[in-house]
């Protein structure tokens, strides 16, 4: 019911490529707005004073806006969750709102600056959480164990499995 290790560890590779491409296009499209200031004649410390203020925090917010978007939205899962059937879900096995989500991935730095042991943690914690997950109070299920209501997007995130609780 709750998703093991493996299963994560396999949805954030696809999510990986997932953000690769999402780069490749900024660098992309960052490079022709360096063409344009180029041709307007910017002065070279000035383009450099443009292109790192807007450049770096656009920069940091793909992945994070990616991660937060996707599972506070409807479908509860990025790109590589959706492919391997979990959902992220809080403590009542609902969809979590867009400032947990936020927590959930800016409390990733906590997992990753302890030796990544915070993720490593999700293969030995009873609910299969990782650091992040018990900071933000969340959870990642196999989409199996939750039933669709009304339409056909949106999982309430009720469990089949009394385990849950």
């Amino acid at each position: 019911m709750y998703s093991g290790f493996w299963k994560r560890f396999c949805a954030y590779l696809i999510d990986s490529l997932v953000l690769t491409g999402a780069y490749i296009l900024f660098i992309f499209i960052w490079a022709g707005f360096e063409l344009f200031l180029n041709a307007m004649n910017v002065n070279q410390a000035i383009k450099e004073l443009i292109l790192g203020i807007l450049g770096v925090p656009i920069y940091i917010s793909i992945a994070w806006l990616y991660f937060a978007l996707f599972e506070s939205s409807n479908l509860r899962a990025t790109l590589g969750k959706m492919a391997l059937g979990i959902i992220v879900v809080d403590e009542e096995q609902t969809r979590i709102t867009f400032l947990r989500a936020t927590a959930r991935y800016w409390s990733k730095i906590l997992s990753a600056v302890i030796l990544f042991i915070g993720f490593i943690m999700a293969g030995f914690t009873p609910k299969k959480q990782a650091l992040h997950d018990i900071v933000s109070k969340t959870y990642l299920v196999n989409k199996k164990y939750t039933y669709k209501e009304n339409d056909n997007i949106q999982y309430t995130g009720k469990i089949i499995d009394s385990r849950m609780k």
